[in-house]
């Protein structure tokens, strides 16, 4: 909900997914605490495609699912049996989601994941970093590590075909992952199938720091 040139960070999002045609459904996920917000958002926003909201019922960080416990809530509760395109609340970026659902497609069955290479590598240790080969699969992926060797950075913007749903289930049954933070999913997930990248050009915000808000708010003014 937070504003950059005096609109929320979530309508950019609604507003790209409006131009994909696949996409049928715009779900979004929150927690019993700031549902109401969303309801208030939801009157306000114009969308052509239908926008649906789940509650998740936590009320705190005591209590909260985490974002793979969230997609897995969304999966459970709603019995989504289609390709699902996962972004998180914090991306602001100028680059084509389109572009990168037509990128997954073409890699189906197979998870697809998006990312941006940052011009400092010393950022990218707040971020999944990742490499991947000539075929733009993934060979290596790292959650916030502590002295990172890429400045590839994940998104969190990722497409789940349909065949691959199940596994999201599979992981939350090892109570040993988080499920907090989605790159740890995918650092699991490498380990099972293939994974392939989409490297996005142009520019990316992490609202999640106000140093990325700020600038973002300088870039789209």
């Amino acid at each position: 909900m937070l504003k950059v040139n005096k609109k929320p960070i979530i309508n950019y999002i609604v507003d790209n997914l409006n131009k994909v045609k696949l996409v049928d459904e715009i779900i979004v996920v929150t927690n019993n605490k700031f549902i109401d917000k969303f309801r208030e958002w939801k009157a306000r926003v114009k969308s052509p495609k239908k926008i649906s909201l789940v509650d998740d019922r936590t009320k705190s960080n005591e209590d909260r699912l985490g974002a793979i416990g969230d997609i897995n809530f969304v999966l459970k509760n709603r019995g989504i049996k289609d390709g699902l395109l996962v972004i998180g609340g914090d991306n602001l970026f100028n680059g084509s989601i389109k572009d990168f659902v037509d990128f997954a497609l073409r890699n189906k069955p197979n998870t697809a994941i998006a990312a941006y290479r940052l011009r400092d590598i010393k950022d990218a240790g707040k971020y999944g970093v990742l490499k991947i080969d000539k075929n733009n699969r993934v060979t290596e992926f790292k959650e916030k590590p502590a002295k990172p060797d890429s400045s590839l950075v994940a998104m969190c913007l990722y497409h789940i075909p349909r065949q691959q749903l199940s596994l999201v289930n599979v992981y939350m049954r090892f109570k040993k992952y988080k499920t907090d933070a989605t790159g740890k999913y995918i650092d699991w997930l490498k380990g099972q199938v293939d994974i392939y990248c989409y490297v996005f050009k142009g520019a990316w915000y992490d609202i999640g720091d106000y140093k990325y808000l700020n600038a973002a708010k300088k870039r789209f003014a």
